[in-house]
């Protein structure tokens, strides 16, 4: 049976940012994506993850711990996410493997209930070596989004320029009209 479809307002993003943004406020109330094994399936499907891993309990509670990891190191500083998101990675390893293209990467598992929130965290880590400085907070003062800033000069400042960049706009827009 396919998951309900995600109501978040910002999808897409790596893996590791994708989970912090299954919070998000709408009209100044905080939503929760990840509120029971329901949200996990459509976290799951929308990240493809969905015929890999089982949308239960037990995968809900390491998800939502690696998402609290991840948010201590976002938000916090690196040094005080930095054990949080190790204790999520001491539960799986990437195992070297040759492929028909050459070398590859597969991971594993002690215990496949930990497959998400392991994958989240190694994929902080690839974000971290790739650009750390691209990893990203919405500059709404309202929004609690992320994410990794791919525009060709790094200036990139709001989730999604359709919502809040246009909020900031009409924001300052009329407050110069009411000064007037």
């Amino acid at each position: 049976m396919p998951a309900a479809p995600d109501p978040r307002p910002l999808t897409g993003e790596p893996l590791a940012l994708d989970l912090l943004n299954t919070r998000w406020n709408k009209e100044g109330v905080v939503q929760d994506l990840l509120t029971d094994v329901d949200g996990l399936a459509v976290w799951l499907d929308a990240n493809g993850l969905d015929g890999r891993f089982d949308a239960d309990a037990t995968t809900l509670r390491h998800t939502l711990q690696a998402r609290d990891a991840l948010k201590k190191a976002v938000d916090g500083s690196l040094t005080e996410g930095a054990s949080a998101v190790d204790a999520v990675l001491t539960h799986g390893r990437i195992r070297a493997t040759l492929t028909a293209d050459g070398p590859g990467e597969l991971p594993e598992f002690g215990d496949p209930s930990w497959g998400p929130a392991w994958l989240a965290a190694r994929s902080y880590l690839e974000l971290l070596s790739t650009a750390s400085d691209r990893i990203r907070g919405c500059a709404h003062d309202a929004c609690i989004l992320h994410f990794f800033d791919t525009s060709r000069n790094g200036t990139r400042r709001w989730c999604s320029m359709a919502a809040c960049g246009n909020r900031a706009k009409a924001s300052r827009h009329y407050a110069r009209t009411k000064e007037s």
